[in-house]
C-alpha cells in the first residue's frame, strides 16, 4: 500500500494510480453534500442546469459538519454513511465527479460508474470528526443554506486524511477486506 499527496481537482493521472488500501492526503477544494443536496443537485443535472460548483474533477465528502467554535472554519466533520448517496453517485460520476469522501461500503451501480469514469471513493475516519476537522482550512456555504448541516459547501483543506476504499479498477476494501479475514478463519 502506497501513500499519496493530491491536489484537487483530481485528473485521471491522480487516480489512475491508486488502489484499495492506499492512503491519500488531499489539499484544495473539496465539497460537502449529503442525500437532499444531492437529490438536488441531480434535478439540476436532469433539467439542464448549471450546477453551484464545477463538477469536472471534484470530490464530494459526505458530511453535516457541526458548527464552527470561535477560531475554527468549522465544526467536528465526521463521514456520513455513504449508501445514501447511491441513488445519485452514478448520475454525479458519469458528468465528471473524480471522488468521493466517507463511510462504509458502495453499490454495485456506484462501483460500476467509478470503473466508467475513472472514480475513486475514499473512506474517512468515522469517529476522528474532530481530528479531521483540522483538515479544514476554510469552509463556505455555497448552496442550499436551507438544509442547514446539509447545506453544499466549498471546503479548502490541507493534507485531508483518507484511505483509497474503491479504486477505479473495480477492487473493494470491504469486500476484499473480509475474504481475507475468511480466508485466515478469523470469521
Amino acid at each position: 500500500m502506497a501513500e499519496y499527496r493530491l491536489e484537487t481537482p483530481l485528473k485521471d493521472e491522480d487516480i489512475e494510480k491508486l488502489k484499495i488500501g492506499d492512503t491519500v492526503y488531499l489539499s484544495g477544494v473539496i465539497y460537502t453534500a449529503r442525500d437532499a443536496a444531492h437529490k438536488r443537485l441531480v434535478d439540476l443535472i436532469k433539467d439542464g442546469k448549471e450546477l453551484p460548483f464545477d463538477i469536472k474533477g471534484a470530490v464530494i465528502y459526505y458530511v453535516g459538519p457541526a458548527p464552527a467554535k470561535p477560531g475554527y472554519p468549522i465544526g467536528s466533520a465526521g463521514p456520513t454513511t455513504s449508501y445514501r448517496m447511491d441513488p445519485y453517485a452514478p448520475v454525479l460520476l458519469d458528468n465528471g465527479l473524480k471522488g468521493m469522501i466517507g463511510k462504509g461500503p458502495r453499490s454495485k451501480e456506484v462501483i460500476d460508474a467509478m470503473v466508467r469514469n475513472k472514480a475513486v471513493y475514499f473512506a474517512a475516519t468515522g469517529g476522528a470528526a474532530a481530528l479531521i476537522a483540522l483538515s479544514v482550512v476554510s469552509a463556505e456555504v455555497i448552496a442550499y443554506e436551507d438544509l442547514g448541516t446539509e447545506a453544499v459547501r466549498k471546503l479548502v483543506v490541507k493534507d485531508f486524511p483518507c484511505i483509497v476504499a474503491n479504486d477505479m479498477y473495480g477492487n473493494d476494501m470491504y469486500k476484499e477486506g473480509v475474504e481475507q479475514f475468511i480466508k485466515r478463519g478469523k470469521i
